[in-house]
C-alpha cells in the first residue's frame, strides 16, 4: 500500500472504511455506547490505561508524572554524569529536589491526612498502589533520583507495619511533618549486611549465615555492633530502622531498632560507585557500641525477621512498579527515535519491522504494568505474588530495553539519547530486594504446599 500522510504506510488511511479507527462506526449505536468508538478515541495508551484507574488514584498518577517532567527530568542527565561524591555531601540540584519533593508531599504521602500527606480518598487504598503510581512515573524520568525518593518510603514502611502507637508518633511522624516544613527527613532501611547480600532475604540462606550486625542486652536497652552494606539512602537519611541479631542468636532472634543519624558510634562510612541509579547512594553503616534504648525497638524483640519479610512483600511491587517505568521509557525513547529518524525519505517507523519491534515493547511494557497494578490493588500480599511481580517486571522491562537498543542501534549507546542510562538503572532492579533467583525461590517457598505428597 502507496504511503500517505495520514496513516503509515502499510495500513489504510484514517477515512478508509476498512480503518481500525472506524471499526465501531458499523455497529448499533447501543453497542457504540458499550463497546465505545474504537479507533476514533485518540488518546494515548498511557492516558487510556489512566482512565481505569478511580479518580484519585488517576491524579495521583498525572500528578507524579507532571513532577517527574519538570523536577526531575532537567537534572537526570547531568547527575548520573557527575564524578562520585563523597559521603555526606550531595549535589545541589538534589538538596533542592528534596525540598520541593518534601513540601509537595512526595516524602510523606505513604500515610493519608492527617497522619501523612497522602490524599485521604486513598485511605481505603492498599499502601502499595498509590506508591507503585508514583515510583512508576519518577522511575520513567530518572532511576536515581526515583530511588533517593522512594527508597524513604522503604525506611518509613517498618514503622508503619509495626503498628506500634508510640514509634509512630514519637519517631515517624515527626520526619514526615519535617519534610511537609521543607525540611527534608529521610528514612532507611537497613537489613544487608557483609557476605550476607540476599540472605537476609531468604530463610534458608539466613538459617546457615552468621549475622553481622550483633544487640547486645543492658539496663535499658541495647548496644549495637557491627555493619551494613548497600543500604539505600544511608547516606543522606536521617532516621533508620535497622535489624540485629542478639548476641549468640542466629537472623531468627532477629529484632528492628530505631536510630538517628548522629547517633554516638553510629555513621555513614562510604558510598558505592554504582553502575545505575547513581544519584541515589549505596551506603555502608558502621556500629561500634551504638545504644539504643528499649523504646526504640520497632516491633517485637526477636520480631525482627517477620517484620523484614512483610516489608520486602509490600516494597517488592513498586521494585516491579520501577522496572515498568524504566520499560515505558525505553518505548518513549524508541518510538520518538522511529519517528524523528529518516530512512528511505521518510520515517523509520514507517518499517514494518520497526513496527513489529515496538509492538512487542508496548504489549511487554503494558502486560507488566498490570499485573503489576492487580498485585498493588491487594491489601494481603502473599510473598509468592510479590516476587512474581518483582522478578517477572524487571525481567520483562529488561528484554523490552534490549530490544529497544537494538532499534537504535550505536545511538542506544550515546549518553545524550538516554536509553543506555535506563539500562544501566534497571539492572539493578534485578538485584536489590532480593535477587531475581531468590525471588524466583520466594514462589516456591510459598507455594511448597502445593508440591508437596
Amino acid at each position: 500500500m502507496k504511503h500517505n500522510p495520514s496513516g503509515l504506510t502499510g495500513f489504510p488511511e484514517y477515512s478508509h472504511q476498512l480503518s481500525a479507527r472506524n471499526v465501531a462506526q458499523g455497529l448499533p449505536a447501543p453497542m457504540r455506547a458499550v463497546l465505545g468508538n474504537g479507533g476514533l478515541d485518540q488518546r494515548d495508551l498511557w492516558e487510556r490505561e489512566t482512565q481505569t484507574l478511580s479518580r484519585p488514584l488517576a491524579n495521583l498518577r498525572r500528578r507524579a508524572r507532571d513532577f517527574a517532567e519538570r523536577e526531575l527530568a532537567p537534572h537526570a542527565l547531568a547527575l548520573d554524569a557527575l564524578e562520585h561524591w563523597p559521603v555526606g555531601e550531595q549535589p545541589r540540584e538534589l538538596e533542592q529536589l528534596l525540598v520541593k519533593a518534601g513540601t509537595a508531599g512526595w516524602l510523606s504521602d505513604l500515610l493519608t491526612k492527617p497522619l501523612g500527606s497522602g490524599n485521604p480518598l486513598l485511605a481505603s487504598q492498599p499502601l502499595t498502589m498509590p506508591a507503585a503510581l508514583k515510583v512508576e512515573e519518577f522511575a520513567r524520568v530518572c532511576g536515581g533520583q526515583m530511588l533517593l525518593l522512594s527508597a524513604n518510603m522503604l525506611g518509613q514502611a517498618p514503622l508503619v507495619l509495626s503498628a506500634s502507637p508510640s514509634i509512630i508518633k514519637r519517631r515517624l511522624l515527626p520526619g514526615l511533618r519535617s519534610c511537609l516544613r521543607g525540611e527534608p527527613y529521610l528514612f532507611a532501611f537497613a537489613i544487608t549486611e557483609p557476605h550476607a547480600g540476599s540472605d537476609v532475604e531468604d530463610g534458608h540462606g539466613a538459617s546457615l549465615s552468621k549475622p553481622r550486625l550483633v544487640a547486645n542486652r543492658v539496663p535499658g536497652g541495647w548496644i549495637l555492633n557491627g555493619s551494613k552494606v548497600f543500604i539505600s539512602g544511608g547516606d543522606v537519611a536521617r532516621g533508620f530502622v535497622v535489624f540485629a541479631a542478639l548476641e549468640g542468636e542466629g537472623y531468627e532472634s532477629w529484632t528492628g531498632f530505631f536510630l538517628e543519624s548522629g547517633t554516638p558510634g553510629f555513621r555513614a562510612v562510604r558510598t558505592e560507585l554504582k553502575m545505575g541509579m547513581r544519584a541515589s547512594g549505596a551506603a555502608e553503616l558502621e556500629f561500634i557500641d551504638v545504644f539504643v534504648p528499649d523504646a526504640d525497638v520497632v516491633g517485637k524483640v526477636r520480631g525482627g525477621w517477620s517484620l523484614n519479610r512483610q516489608t520486602l512483600n509490600l516494597s517488592r511491587i513498586p521494585v516491579g512498579a520501577m522496572a515498568v517505568g524504566f520499560a515505558q521509557a525505553a518505548c518513549d525513547i524508541a518510538i520518538n527515535y522511529a519517528k524523528s529518524t529518516m530512512f528511505a525519505g521518510k520515517p523509520l517507523i514507517h518499517e514494518q519491522h520497526v513496527q513489529l519491534t515496538l509492538a512487542d515493547a508496548i504489549t511487554t511494557t503494558s502486560t507488566i504494568r498490570a499485573h503489576m497494578w492487580a498485585a498493588a490493588s491487594r491489601w494481603q500480599v502473599r510473598q509468592s505474588t510479590a516476587a512474581m511481580v518483582k522478578f517477572g517486571a524487571t525481567d520483562a522491562a529488561m528484554g523490552v530495553i534490549e530490544q529497544c537498543m537494538d532499534l537504535l542501534g550505536p545511538n542506544a549507546l550515546m549518553h545524550e539519547n538516554r536509553l543506555e542510562k535506563v539500562w544501566r538503572d534497571c539492572r539493578l532492579t534485578q538485584i536489590f530486594e532480593g535477587t531475581n533467583q531468590i525471588n524466583r525461590l520466594a514462589v516456591i517457598e510459598d507455594l511448597q504446599h502445593q508440591f508437596l505428597d
